[in-house]
C-alpha cells in the first residue's frame, strides 16, 4: 500500500535527505514536504497524511508544538521527531506527545523501522 508522508523540517538539505531514504525504501510512497510548522499545518489541512516526519528545532513553533497540533488534528497518526539534540528531556518530551524520536544525522535503518513500526499501526487501526 502506498501512503502519504508529510516531512517537516527547516533545512532544505534534512528534507532531501530523508526524501532520498524514503524514495529508497518505499519509492511508491508520495511525500508532502514543509518548511516549517504553518505550512505544514496548511498542508495537514487541506490533504490527509498517514505519518510525519518533524524536524525539532525549527523557528517559530518547535516540532514538538507542532507534532502536538497535528495529533489534534489526526489523532493516532503516526509521528518521528528528528533532532541532534537527543537529551533525555528531549526524547521524553517527544513520547509524552506520542511521537517516536529518531536521531539526526536520519540513517535509513532508523527511518525503515519507523516506517515499519508505522504502517503496522496504521494497518490494525484500518
Amino acid at each position: 500500500m502506498a501512503y502519504r508522508v508529510l516531512v517537516v523540517d527547516d533545512s532544505k538539505l534534512a528534507r532531501m535527505a530523508v526524501a532520498k531514504a524514503l524514495s529508497a525504501l518505499h519509492p511508491d510512497w508520495t511525500r508532502i514536504e514543509a518548511a516549517n510548522a504553518d505550512e505544514a499545518l496548511g498542508h495537514a489541512k487541506v490533504r490527509a497524511f498517514d505519518m510525519a516526519i518533524i524536524d525539532f528545532n525549527m523557528p517559530g513553533r518547535d516540532g514538538l508544538q507542532l507534532a502536538a497540533e497535528m495529533l489534534a488534528l489526526s489523532p493516532g497518526v503516526p509521528l518521528a521527531l528528528i533532532s541532534a539534540n537527543h537529551q533525555v528531556e528531549v526524547v521524553t518530551r517527544a513520547r509524552e506527545v506520542g511521537a517516536t524520536f529518531l536521531q539526526k544525522p536520519l540513517t535509513e535503518k532508523a527511518l525503515d523501522e519507523f516506517a515499519t513500526d508505522a504502517t503496522k499501526r496504521l494497518s490494525k487501526s484500518a
